[in-house]
């Protein structure tokens, strides 16, 4: 990145201010959930690769998503945690806006991989007898490679442009993360424009998906309350009730962030949804599904069983 248009070479990311216990607790906590996460989605992995039974579309994506979720929190929370620890919470120019492109990136290919989701439910419930024919692993590697393109051929040219753009005041951003709107705050030249094609692109991209899993969620919901055995629909509304609980939880704390009106928020809940989406929601993802899931619950113990054997050998 040139850096020749610029007087700052780092930035500093406050963070969560507080006293060194305060901080030490953060430290912590984060550290917890970071580690959960990992281990959560790690385990679905090692379930879908290892267990026969989940070898189809619908566990395949869900583990290409729990693939995503490591590399999404993996992003933003190992800096975090060295934020915390260090005393001048700086981070690089250059650092911080590779942390801003892999975090926009992957929170975009996460809204196209929930919408191919959305996709594969409505196929399995609306069209079962075509399913087999229509969601075939070719068609998955598809999909789940345009999503991983689409989230990261769309932020190059904004991030670039940002990058460009004069800091010659303040390098201090108040929050836990290099974000759109606190490094554009800092630049001592306005730049309505990049600001505006940033924000349009990111509305297409939360609108268009969530339109999709919308409209995909209202056709299956009504398919489903046409099944005449309370079994049947029982069996449909778990599969798809996890789903539902992850969309709400990432589209409603995002939504919040970047398509309302944020003037009335105060930095701290800032800080805080912003958190809720790029940590929380990774970390509760593993239990959504794991725990609403019989097929995943059965793979995930048989996983512990064969560990704890290798283990005594």
């Amino acid at each position: 990145m040139n850096r020749s248009a610029t007087h700052v070479n780092e930035f500093v990311l406050l963070g969560f201010p507080g006293s060194w216990k305060i901080q030490i607790f953060l430290f912590m906590l984060f550290l917890v959930f970071y580690v959960l996460t990992l281990l959560g989605n790690g385990a679905i992995i090692c379930a879908v690769r290892c267990d026969a039974r989940l070898h189809t579309p619908m566990y395949f994506l869900l583990g290409n998503f729990a693939f995503l979720e490591i590399w999404y929190v993996s992003s933003t929370t190992p800096n975090t945690l060295a934020n915390i620890l260090s005393k001048t919470k700086a981070i690089s120019f250059s650092g911080c806006f590779l942390q801003f492109y892999f975090f926009f990136s992957l929170g975009t290919t996460e809204c196209f991989l929930l919408s191919v989701m959305a996709y594969d439910r409505y196929l399995a419930i609306c069209r079962p007898l075509h399913y087999p024919v229509i969601m075939t692993r070719r068609l998955c590697c598809i999909l789940v490679s345009s999503c991983w393109l689409i989230g990261f051929l769309g932020y190059p040219i904004p991030v670039f442009s940002i990058s460009q753009l004069p800091f010659c005041g303040s390098n201090v951003i108040d929050h836990f993360l290099c974000d759109m709107e606190p490094l554009m705050a800092l630049s001592c030249a306005p730049a309505p424009i990049t600001k505006f094609v940033l924000y349009v692109q990111n509305s297409f991209f939360l609108f268009f998906t969530l339109a999709y899993i919308l409209r995909s969620y209202i056709l299956l919901l009504r398919a489903v309350f046409q099944v005449p055995s309370a079994a049947g629909r029982r069996k449909a509304f778990s599969t798809c009730g996890s789903h539902l609980v992850v969309v709400s939880l990432f589209y409603g704390t995002v939504m919040i962030m970047y398509m309302s009106p944020t003037y009335g928020i105060s930095t701290l809940m800032h800080k805080i949804l912003t958190l809720v989406y790029s940590a929380m929601t990774p970390l509760l993802n593993p239990l959504i599904y794991s725990l609403r899931n019989k097929d995943m619950k059965l793979a995930l113990r048989k996983v512990l069983i064969e560990m704890r054997i290798v283990k005594t050998i």
